[in-house]
């Protein structure tokens, strides 16, 4: 049977401030990646998020971005070095590490956020930057990247074990990089169409573009985001969906 693992980016609320449905949306996710305090979430959300994850049997995830609260951590931050690229990963994998281990839980993958993983799909010294700071950190942890970017060779590269992700609900242009957010259509709402698109996903191991054009990309996970309006209801879609067609729902395992 044909399995695939749903991940979800969640843990993105800050003090009082909430994004998401949370523990509606873990019920709904084989595996989460979790804000670590730079574009949003602090300890007290981590240790919730964890804590959520570890009672429901879901897997852990680092999900480092830029330091950027007020922007998301959506805005390229140019003219780092990749020494402070490594370093502001490592730190943010170490936090959550530590935050999980106060848990009695473990991250077991890490999966770049916004816009530094949308500069280093195509930009080599982000991706290399990004992959090595994982591997100083624990060679072991799963390197979550997009199908067919750069942050598969880096991942590679490394020797880090390597899972290709797509995109339930963003848009693909062309050359198999996302829509920018700034572009109308680049985030996706009909349920009913996403959740016909993500078993045509994993069925084909391909996505469609925006112009109709077929690419093949190896589907080991599917990201529904937490933070899309209707998110819980695109993610319960999806599950049935993918039940309808035959195909089972299960965190992913690290690749040989």
């Amino acid at each position: 049977m044909t399995t695939i693992d749903l991940n979800c980016d969640l843990g993105e609320g800050f003090g009082a401030w909430e994004m998401g449905n949370d523990a509606a949306m873990i019920e709904l996710a084989t595996s989460v990646n979790v804000a670590c305090g730079f574009h949003a979430g602090d300890p007290d959300i981590m240790r919730h998020t964890v804590e959520l994850a570890k009672a429901r049997g879901v897997s852990v995830g680092a999900h480092p971005g830029y330091r950027d609260l007020h922007g998301f951590g959506r805005r390229p931050m140019p003219g780092l070095k990749s020494s402070e690229i490594e370093n502001l990963v490592a730190y943010q994998i170490g936090a959550l590490q530590a935050i999980a281990t106060a848990a009695g839980h473990r991250v077991t993958h890490v999966k770049a956020h916004g816009a530094i993983s949308n500069v280093a799909c195509e930009d080599d010294m982000t991706a290399r930057a990004i992959a090595n700071a994982i591997k100083a950190v624990d060679p072991n942890l799963i390197f979550v990247v997009l199908a067919n970017s750069k942050l598969v060779t880096a991942g590679e590269a490394a020797n880090l074990p390597v899972v290709h992700e797509v995109f339930a609900d963003r848009a693909y242009e062309d050359d198999g990089q996302l829509v920018s957010r700034k572009k109308p259509g680049a985030v996706l709402h009909d349920p009913k169409a996403i959740a016909d698109r993500v078993v045509r996903m994993v069925q084909d191991g391909a996505v469609v573009s925006v112009t109709g054009k077929v690419i093949k990309m190896r589907t080991d996970t599917v990201c529904i985001h937490g933070d899309t309006p209707g998110a819980v209801e695109i993610g319960r879609g999806v599950r049935q969906a993918l039940k309808d067609a035959g195909i089972a729902v299960a965190p992913f395992k690290t690749p040989h």
